[in-house]
């Protein structure tokens, strides 16, 4: 028969020592203390209510008001489109939808797995959102896209005409790139 395990007294945290001359505890907090230190806070009204808070109700049909960085974009594109047109402006107006079809399935056949996540996207925000993540452009947060591809044409970098093409064309689109949505 295997020998019988004595049961387990609960005991304090023990010490740890280090050598003779140090040693080390680890502090514990007791209960009590928590709800002392809590008692402190309260105000009367709350010492009679229950211990549990209650939850606050949220609005769904309160409008929300749009982000800072959103304001910004937009003031932002706004004075990008109220400039007036360059050569490159008149280029990308003359551009049809034949010409993006053809600039997009370029990028296509460049990428070895097709975009799934992307399929129920249409062109030209799928011409956008490749724009953004292009890093080659500098960085899309906090920029308007039109600023963006305007800063990135006058760097020399040569971004696609098509996006400027996209961004004209639609001047009511959002002038915020995607991942600036997703983090801000």
């Amino acid at each position: 028969m295997p020998p019988r395990r004595r049961a387990a007294a609960p005991r304090a945290q023990s010490t740890l020592s280090f050598g003779t001359q140090s040693r080390v505890t680890k502090p514990s907090s007791t209960p009590t203390a928590i709800h002392k230190a809590k008692g402190l806070d309260a105000s009367p009204a709350d010492k009679s209510a229950s211990g549990t808070p209650e939850p606050q109700q949220v609005l769904a049909d309160a409008p929300s008001k749009p982000h800072v960085a959103e304001l910004v974009v937009r003031q932002q594109a706004a004075a990008e489109l109220q400039e007036p047109q360059s050569a490159e402006d008149k280029q990308a107006l003359k551009l049809s939808k034949r010409d993006l079809q053809t600039y997009w399935k370029k990028e296509e056949q460049s990428r070895k797995a097709p975009r799934v996540h992307q399929m129920d996207l249409d062109l030209e925000e799928k011409i956008l959102r490749h724009f953004d993540l292009s890093s080659q452009y500098g960085p899309c947060i906090g920029i308007a896209r039109l600023k963006r591809w305007r800063r990135a044409n006058m760097l020399k970098l040569n971004p696609p005409l098509e996006v400027l093409a996209v961004l004209l064309q639609n001047q009511n689109s959002n002038e915020r790139a995607h991942m600036d949505e997703l983090l801000s």
